[in-house]
């Protein structure tokens, strides 16, 4: 399943989202540039729990403050697909989101998510030195809040069984319900392995449940400041 929009309008212009999608795009555009030197850049500025982890950990040619890569990892992806896929998530639940807080608080809910999905991460695979890279612990915050805001937004869908494909108009509930399953469902048996999956899973359900635990709170901070 793909979403592809949704049936929830604003009120204002998403602005937040929009940087955060023009930014995404040109440090992988950034990263493309590097050609062979990208994987470096990928190892210095992505999340390696190994290295945070054990402080006396090192990594040849891995030198950036691995404390800092907590916010630097939310802005690396490691191919197009990734990317995309992010990005098309940002738009369709970030700028609903973005609308409700208020600019300076979706910054501020976005980072946070993003930092509490590594977090996860690295709690249940301490050990592993692969790179955690990309937005999609922060978009899984978001993802997070949308289901507790907007559980019955219609979500325009691609659906696509071999031969079979059509779009289909799906609440949020089912749709982001479907996704977090799939991800428990995947990270699970991942659980207690040495290095963890390639596809950081928990990171996901991480920012998912930082999302739904952070919205209710910085919302009330939002009509505070509204009406101040």
């Amino acid at each position: 399943m793909l979403p592809l929009r949704d049936n929830i309008p604003t009120e204002r212009l998403p602005i937040v989202t929009v940087a955060l999608i023009i930014v995404n795009t040109a440090v992988f555009l950034y990263q493309l540039s590097l050609g062979q030197e990208s994987s470096r850049f990928i190892y210095n500025y992505g999340m390696i729990p190994y290295l945070v982890s054990d402080s006396h950990a090192t990594i040849a040619g891995v030198h950036f403050p691995s404390e800092l890569t907590f916010l630097t990892s939310m802005f690396l992806h490691g191919s197009w697909l990734h990317l995309i896929g992010n990005m098309i998530y940002l738009w369709i639940f970030g700028n609903n989101i973005e609308d409700r807080l208020g600019h300076l608080v979706f910054i501020v809910f976005y980072i946070s998510c993003g930092i509490l999905a590594s977090m996860t991460h690295l709690i249940t695979a301490p050990h592993s030195q692969i790179p955690t890279v990309g937005a999609s612990g922060a978009i899984a915050g978001i993802l997070g809040a949308y289901i507790l805001k907007f559980p019955r937004a219609r979500i325009l869908t691609l659906i696509w069984l071999g031969f079979f494909v059509r779009t289909v108009y799906i609440p949020a509930i089912f749709v982001l319900g479907f996704w977090f399953l799939i991800q428990l469902i995947s990270g699970l048996p991942t659980l207690g392995t040495e290095q963890g999956a390639g596809v950081a899973y928990f990171a996901h359900i991480g920012g998912f449940v930082a999302g739904m635990a952070l919205f209710p709170a910085l919302s009330f901070v939002s009509k505070i400041i509204k009406r101040n």
